[in-house]
């Protein structure tokens, strides 16, 4: 996947989830995504390559980082609840989704409860659609 795609679909998973706005706080060059005024994503360019900036647990963003050489400690936010995610043959749009997903779901359980949104239906991934049962 080229960092194009990669930014294409973690902002279009982005922009599906409930409560969540896409700002430009840092300039035309940064894409922000918000949930409730919270930070779970963004996309920019990192020396020369596009990347997308999210938030994750500590242990998880290490192990991560331990098996894709893709992942790195997120680009100029903190590197223990931040991770950035560069192109790559072993990044799919399956893990980007789940990596964005991961993201939204970290910060609204930071949320107070009376703030959090209610996510309308569970992501199934690519293969089933809404209508589908379990």
């Amino acid at each position: 996947m080229d960092g194009t795609r990669l930014q294409e679909i973690a902002m279009q998973f982005a922009a599906r989830l409930p409560a969540v706005s896409h700002t430009y706080p840092f300039g035309p060059d940064h894409d922000v995504f918000k949930v409730v005024d919270k930070v779970f994503l963004m996309t920019t360019e990192a020396p020369g390559k596009p990347i997308v900036t999210l938030k994750c647990e500590p242990p998880h963003a290490a192990a991560l980082r331990q098996e894709f050489p893709e992942i790195t400690p997120g680009y100029h936010m903190n590197k223990q609840h931040w991770i950035s995610l560069a192109a790559g043959p072993e990044i799919t749009p399956e893990l980007v989704e789940e990596l964005v997903l991961n993201a939204y779901e970290l910060v609204v359980e930071g949320l107070p409860r009376s703030r959090r949104p209610l996510l309308r239906h569970t992501y199934t991934g690519p293969q089933r659609t809404t209508t589908e049962t379990a």
